[in-house]
């Protein structure tokens, strides 16, 4: 094999133990992908919609029914990319449609487009580092204008698009133009461009502002209205820079009655419909929330407060700042309701952000005061705090890793990326259901597959088991419900894809798939003690054996395709290391009185053997399992440790000699030939479709440089290394 590395660069020449090589592998990992929370913006509900398949919808022909034939509309955004790369884009049309990336046009239509309005057409866009600007132009016919924009993988890439224009600085969406006469000449965020398309029409929409008589009303009137009787908050903070107490006096005009609490404590309170407000208030140092909470009594509802220092010195030592960094935010209120007076949340419990407010039909979340202005969070990062399958592997390593070591930082930065999507999970499922696709836990949220849940939520359920996480239960009952009521399944109950992201993977069985179900099935028996979901793990192996088992060999296909009606003839190495793997953690957890236990023994006996034949010279396995000319791949060798290691500590395997020696060897292989001395894991192979010709996987399925397909079952493998040397140590006194 050609060498990933020069021999001095290996971990195995630097680290001094197992320990030593596990800690700088997931501390690299660890300080590659700090802990940012999401990224809270202001979104315009009068700007366009992002549907479920994460693309906008701009239909102009609605929005301007003066629209004649023949005019132009124009759409802007800008788009952050951390580096140069191709992204890929999806667009259907209504009518004839250009985009323009940094003033270069990428896609026009042609006239197939133009008239199937349902089609979607694909293209890719390089996109420097920095921000990039996306222009449409759409060309009003007899059949409409506008279409449909957004990303090209939905799994991958879920963008959203930013405004690109000062005073919306921050805000997610796009502007808009008028209706205009004429094609323009030069594009926004062209080079040309400089000052010209900001002033290029009267006025970019969505609306920013509001009429005067709507500033009239009072803030709450014109968020939300007249509405009798109801309740709505306003929510802000005071902080005091200095380090002794200050007093400030907060003066102000309200219409409704009021209450005003200081960090959940009233300080004001008046039942008159409207008034002025005077109060000293003493602000220790810090930020300190201010809620004014307002019952609405007529036609004009609102707040307005401000601080009047009573102090002379030239710097204020106490402001008014944003209760909680929203970008986009410009005056530094949220508001949230309207709320019936039996369902309005405690003053003392509204200042959160990270669930819906209020109950049952009432559940709202933040505004601001501009028109159809909402709080929104996005996931910006580009691991931490997403929820996908491969993560689900990384994260359970990590977590292990913590345990092993005997050290909480490892634990607990596991557990707070699972956490924070567990905490967000109520928040994304309202989130969805309001706007059409949530802006966090996408996969999560909008599950329809096995990949999207089942990995992730099996690493849920290990970390639930060192503590509690916000959120967990409910996104378990989720992924239950998915993979045992809704996933497709054959008439014997077998779990197969009826459909997928593409046409190749209609009325498939992947052998990946056993991992996207089983060891969740397996812990969530653990869990709730119901043996049913043990059972469907269990009758899951056994059906998957009679479709891709190669008897002759003792190893799996990779797909089986009923569209041909046979497996696809080749065994790949991750595939194949996932059914170990899950096999494992099934055999783990299930009674020894299990009816199907002996024949799933014998089946993990029979891979294992049919996988320690084809171990390569290195210690390592291959990324096609029978061709040494393909890649030395570190996922498959992994996993293949990590089985073969429990395997004989179990006492599963009756002859354990060869496959002590082959764990030890491919763990070896591992540390001199896939992990550098940094900790970079190399030799993992991306993410995969399938295909019936084995050069696919030896060619063009190419491995990646720390691939989070990798990285946790690594970390995993050196873990069962080091338990299966205590074991034998163990043993060996006796």
């Amino acid at each position: 094999m050609s060498p990933y590395f020069q021999p001095t660069e290996s971990i195995a020449g630097k680290a001094k133990s197992d320990e030593h090589i596990l800690a700088t592998i997931a501390g690299r990992f660890i300080g590659a992908n700090p802990k940012h929370p999401p990224v809270y913006r202001i979104y315009s509900a009068e700007g366009f919609r992002r549907e479920a398949d994460y693309r906008y919808e701009m239909d102009f022909a609605q929005r301007w029914p003066e629209l004649e034939n023949g005019q132009f509309v124009y759409v802007w955004g800008k788009l952050w990319s951390d580096g140069e790369i191709e992204h890929p884009f999806s667009v259907s049309c209504y009518c004839p449609v250009r985009i323009m990336v940094n003033g270069t046009q990428q896609f026009a239509s042609n006239l197939n487009d133009d008239v199937f309005p349902e089609r979607s057409s694909y293209f890719r866009a390089k996109l420097s580092k920095g921000w990039n600007h996306i222009v449409m132009e759409f060309v009003a016919t007899a059949t409409g204008c506008g279409g449909k924009f957004g990303t090209g993988s939905i799994k991958g890439f879920p963008m959203h698009m930013l405004a690109p224009i000062a005073d919306r600085d921050g805000q997610e969406g796009w502007v808009y133009s008028s209706p205009q006469s004429a094609t323009w000449e030069v594009m926004p965020g062209s080079a040309e461009e400089k000052d010209w398309a900001s002033s290029a029409v009267d006025k970019w929409y969505p609306r920013m502002a509001w009429t005067p008589e709507e500033l009239n009303s009072g803030c709450f009137s014109r968020i939300y209205g007249e509405k009798p009787g109801q309740i709505a908050y306003a929510w802000t903070k005071l902080e005091n820079r200095n380090p002794s107490v200050q007093r400030v006096r907060l003066i102000g005009v309200y219409q409704g009655q009021l209450t005003v609490y200081l960090n959940g404590t009233p300080v004001f309170e008046k039942h008159l419909t409207d008034g002025s407000l005077e109060m000293i208030l003493a602000i220790p140092f810090g930020a300190h929330d201010l809620v004014a909470c307002s019952t609405c009594e007529g036609s004009i509802w609102g707040v307005n407060l401000e601080i009047e220092h009573a102090s002379t010195e030239e710097a204020a030592p106490v402001k008014r700042i944003p209760p909680y960094p929203v970008e986009g935010l410009t005056d530094g209120w949220l508001y949230a309701g309207p709320f019936s007076a039996d369902n309005a949340p405690h003053p003392a419990t509204i200042t959160r952000m990270d669930a819906p407010l209020g109950s049952e039909d009432e559940r709202t979340f933040w505004r601001a005061d501009m028109p159809g202005a909402w709080v929104r969070p996005y996931l910006e990062n580009a691991i931490y705090g997403k929820w996908n399958y491969p993560l689900g592997v990384t994260l359970y390593g990590i977590l292990r890793t913590g345990q092993e070591l005997g050290d909480p930082h490892y634990t607990n930065y596991a557990a707070d990326h699972i956490e924070q999507c567990t905490t967000l999970f109520a928040y994304s499922r309202w989130d969805q259901a309001q706007y059409g696709s949530p802006g966090v836990n996408h996969q999560l949220t909008l599950i329809d597959s096995l990949d999207d849940c089942g990995s992730f939520g099996a690493a849920m359920l290990e970390a639930g088991k060192l503590r509690a996480l916000d959120g967990a239960e409910a996104a378990a009952e989720h992924i239950a419900h998915y993979i045992t009521r809704e996933q497709s399944r054959l008439e014997d109950g077998t779990l197969y894809r009826t459909r997928g992201t593409t046409d190749f993977m209609k009325d498939t069985v992947w052998c990946d798939d056993l991992y996207m179900s089983t060891p969740f099935l397996s812990k969530y028996y653990e869990l709730t003690g119901d043996a049913a979901y043990l059972d469907d793990a269990a009758k899951q192996f056994l059906r998957y054996k009679k479709l891709m088992f190669i008897p002759e060999q003792g190893i799996m296909h990779h797909v089986f395709d009923f569209k041909f009606s046979k497996g696809n003839g080749v065994p790949w190495g991750r595939g194949n290391g996932w059914v170990l793997f899950s096999l494992t953690e099934l055999l783990a957890v299930m009674p020894s009185e299990h009816p199907e236990r002996p024949e799933l023994l014998a089946f993990f006996r029979e891979l294992c053997l049919g996988y320690r034949r084809l171990q390569g010279m290195q210690g390592l396995w291959h990324q096609v399992l029978t061709d040494p000319e393909s890649y030395a791949e570190a996922s498959c060798t992994s996993m293949f440790i990590y089985a073969f290691a429990r395997g004989v500590r179990f006492g599963w395997l009756e002859e354990a000699a060869p496959y002590v020696e082959a764990v030890l060897q491919g763990w070896e292989g591992l540390t001199r030939y896939a992990i550098d001395k940094n900790g970079n894991v190399y030799g993992v192979c991306r993410g995969s479709g399938y295909s019936f010709n084995k050069l696919y996987y030896k060619d063009q399925l190419s491995w990646q440089l720390n691939d989070t397909h990798g990285i946790g079952i690594v970390l995993l493998a050196g873990i069962e290394t080091m338990k299966l040397r205590k074991h034998l140590s163990a043993c060996s006194h006796f």
